[in-house]
């Protein structure tokens, strides 16, 4: 029987690196689930004032909507296998660097990517990842090499 691979691809929701791999990764013919979080902003956003009522203060909005996020992102991380952090180049991705932290303490193996501009910015994140690389394809051959085991 052929493992069944999770993977949890977090990170900057502006692009479409997410479809990428897992297009690239269902050619290959790989053994991959994926798992992400919310990826529609707003949704993410304003999740706990819709669902558990509005605040006036900014700080309990976002901590009601980031407390109900934090219910699927950590249980799909703690779930994984392997944990995918892109940082791109939009804006800050705090919530990324906090799932690469957590992956990391749950010794989840952990791949990096970003530009190499963020080599200092992201030298903490980087040394604990199993992998650090610049490119999506790049995030595609390591996945397509870990589950074959061949180059």
């Amino acid at each position: 029987m052929q493992k069944q691979w999770k993977v949890y691809l977090s990170g900057e929701i502006h692009t479409d690196w997410r479809s990428k791999i897992s297009s690239a990764v269902k050619r290959a013919k790989l053994p991959v689930e994926f798992y992400a979080p919310v990826t529609d902003h707003s949704s993410s956003d304003d999740c706990g004032g819709k669902i558990l009522g509005k605040e006036a203060d900014k700080f309990w909005h976002d901590h009601k909507a980031a407390k109900i996020n934090a219910i699927r992102t950590r249980t799909l991380i703690e779930d994984s296998d392997i944990v995918v952090v892109r940082f791109g180049d939009k804006y800050k991705q705090w919530n990324t660097a906090f799932d690469a932290g957590y992956a990391s303490a749950l010794n989840i193996p952990v791949i990096v990517q970003h530009p190499k501009e963020y080599i200092h910015a992201l030298k903490e994140i980087d040394a604990s990842a199993y992998a650090v690389c610049e490119t999506v394809a790049q995030v595609v051959k390591i996945l397509k090499y870990v589950v074959r085991g061949k180059l």
